[in-house]
Order: structure tokens, then C-alpha cells, then sequence
């Protein structure tokens, strides 16, 4: 049997298989961040379809962190009920869900929010401030936040969380020397600059307990003149691995590099080349011992053994692929490998800023 299809564990949770649904804005969520029925029906939809662990679009653990319309919440106990149901449905249809928390930071929509986002720093643009800088004080805030958020998910039946740090959000953010200019303790050096990382994840790891999966998403650069590099993912995901965590997955770029012109900036990027961040999971497996779910074009099955195979990856992460066919893990199982259908071209997001949902437009109805 292929080694794609082993049980494996992270930390208490067993896994069927080492297929990842990554996370991903669905644009499904109800007006008030909630959940709605069509977001179940979609989770089920992908745990039916094979998935061995799914993971939620980012959900924003505090209102000034709202990024999206349509965007899942977590940020009070109202959210829980509609939550558990989502956890339920996901483990009645033989699945594993773990949730995506985040805060927007930078990224976050000033409409929605009512203010111009929060980051480590005040970046001014042509038309007025970006973002405005947190106080120490409100930096403590936030972190707690995500062991709050922590709290609910876990109360809520998922079987673990997802810290995003990647793609230009608040912990990305205060990561890329490009957003954080600060120059006290969470400024300056990649120690400093990693420093709310790590009390966000022991705040999460102090609310959930050393039994339950905590994860987190990096990039493995922002493709940002003056961002995040490659060594400044190596030496996060060391702190990381020193402070516990379970797994860590790698994604790359920030939408503010896609809009300054870089089209290599993009975690959904548009062109035909497989493993995007080959080379950096090449120099994280040289150093790092903890799990490694690998995002980022892969769209064929014999691409996806070999990661494995090679030690390059333990998880294989999929996102589009997924939105065209969220069966597509049942057709590699059952020995159908033709590569995934997904033809990379992010017509999929077009429904979903029209508030429809995230889906395929190439798949007929």
C-alpha cells in the first residue's frame, strides 16, 4: 500500500490517510460569521470524499481581525453551537476537522471592521494609514484571543487547532521585517519579531492542553522585498518545534506581493509548475523533526508519493484541487491517479467575492 495511505498520528489524533484539504477562504459563511448549513454541507462533502484531515478557512478570532465578508467566526461562545454542529456532521461522515484561527491584522477589511487595521506598525498609504500600530497591551489582548478561540473550537468537538501565520495576516505580519518596523521587544530581530508566535501558540497550548493537536501555518517566504526569507522560517519553525508544537504546514506569499506585481508571490499561483516551495521543505526536512504538511501546486498523484516517499513531506495539503473535486482523494484511492482536474486559474474565487461561495465555475451543475 502506498505510504499516502498509512494511519499516521499528530500528537492524539489519527489520520486515515496523509491528505490535507488546506484551508481556505470559502466565502460560506452567514453574514454574521456564523455557520451555515451550506458550510457543513461542504465540510461533509470533502470528509465523504477522502480527506484524512480537513482544515477551515481562517477563522477570525477577534471583529477587528475580520478579513473577508462571508468569513467564519470565533471570537464569542455564540459561535459554538453552529460550530459543534460543523464538528459533528464532519466526524458522523468518517472525517477529522481541525480549526483554522486567525486574526487579520494588516489584511483585515476596514468596512467590515469599522477602522483601519491593526499590525505591528503604522504603514501609511497614498490615501491615509494601512494599518496602525498595537500597543504592548493590546498585543497581549490578541494573544489572549487565540486561547480563547483555542477554547471554543476544542468545546466545540474539532480535533484540533491551526494558528495562521502565514500569507500576510497578523502573525505574518509581525514575522516580515516588510510590516514590522517596531523597535521594542516584538521588533527587530527574528527572535523578536517571532515573540508573539510563540506566546499566541502557549496561549492556545495552555487553554487546550498538551493532548490536543495545536498546528500553524508559515510562509516559507512572503516574496516581499525586505519580508520573510526562507532562514527566517527555519529559525521560527525551530522555536516552534522547542516549544511543542504538533505539525507545521508551508505556504508561501501574501496577497499584497500578488498586488504589487509578483506573480510568484501568490499560495495560489496560476501557472502549471507542481511544489511550489519544493526546495524549502528540502532545507526544512534537513533541520526540523516536526511533521511537515506541504501546500502548493501539487496536482498529481505520483507527485504526491514521491514527496512522501523522498521524506520531502509526511502531509500532502490540497486546496483547489479539492474545490473542483472534493472526491478526488476517493479516485486516487480506488486506482484512478490521472492528475487532479484543478486547472489553477482562481476562477473559483469569483463566486465567492459574489458572495455565492468558493467553487469550481469549469464544473457543470
Amino acid at each position: 500500500m502506498s505510504k499516502l495511505f498509512e494511519t499516521t498520528t499528530i500528537n492524539t489524533l489519527s489520520l486515515a490517510n496523509r491528505f490535507v484539504r488546506s484551508a481556505t477562504w470559502e466565502g460560506m459563511a452567514n453574514e454574521d460569521n456564523s455557520v451555515s448549513p451550506r458550510l457543513i454541507d461542504l465540510m461533509v462533502q470533502l470528509a465523504k470524499g477522502g480527506v484524512g484531515l480537513i482544515i477551515t478557512g481562517l477563522a477570525c478570532i477577534r471583529k477587528d481581525g475580520i478579513a473577508t465578508p462571508w468569513q467564519l467566526g470565533n471570537y464569542s461562545d455564540a459561535f459554538i453551537p453552529g460550530l459543534s454542529e460543523m464538528a459533528e456532521a464532519v466526524h458522523n461522515a468518517g472525517g477529522k476537522i481541525v480549526m483554522q484561527i486567525a486574526h487579520g491584522g494588516v489584511q483585515s477589511h476596514p468596512e467590515l471592521i469599522g477602522m483601519t487595521p491593526l499590525g505591528p506598525s503604522t504603514i501609511k498609504g497614498e490615501t491615509g494609514p494601512l494599518s496602525q500600530q498595537l500597543t504592548v497591551e493590546a498585543i497581549r489582548d490578541i494573544v489572549a484571543a487565540f486561547g480563547q478561540a483555542a477554547t471554543r473550537a476544542k468545546q466545540a468537538g474539532f480535533d484540533g487547532v491551526q494558528l495562521h501565520g502565514a500569507h500576510g495576516y497578523l502573525l505574518s505580519n509581525f514575522l516580515s521585517p516588510f510590516d514590522n518596523k517596531r523597535t521594542d521587544a516584538y521588533g527587530g530581530s527574528i527572535d523578536n519579531r517571532a515573540r508573539i508566535v510563540l506566546e499566541a501558540y502557549a496561549s492556545v497550548r495552555d487553554a487546550v492542553g498538551d493532548q490536543y493537536p495545536v498546528l500553524i501555518k508559515l510562509n516559507t517566504e512572503d516574496y516581499l522585498d525586505g519580508g520573510t526569507t526562507i532562514e527566517d522560517m527555519l529559525a521560527v519553525a525551530s522555536m516552534l518545534e522547542q516549544a511543542g508544537i504538533d505539525a507545521i504546514e508551508l505556504s508561501g506569499g501574501t496577497t499584497r506581493a500578488i498586488l504589487m506585481g509578483n506573480p510568484n508571490a501568490s499560495f495560489a499561483r496560476i501557472e502549471k509548475q507542481e511544489v511550489y516551495y519544493r526546495e524549502a521543505a528540502k532545507r526544512y526536512k534537513e533541520t526540523i523533526s516536526v511533521p511537515l504538511m506541504l501546500v502548493g501546486g501539487i496536482r498529481s498523484y505520483e507527485v504526491a508519493e514521491q514527496l512522501v516517499e523522498e521524506g520531502l513531506a509526511d502531509y500532502i495539503a490540497l486546496c483547489r484541487p479539492l474545490i473542483r473535486e472534493p472526491d478526488l482523494i476517493n479516485r486516487w484511492k480506488a486506482g484512478d491517479t490521472r492528475k487532479a482536474d484543478c486547472i489553477s486559474d482562481n476562477a473559483c474565487m469569483g463566486p465567492a467575492m459574489e458572495g455565492r461561495g468558493i467553487q469550481c465555475v469549469h464544473v457543470k451543475k
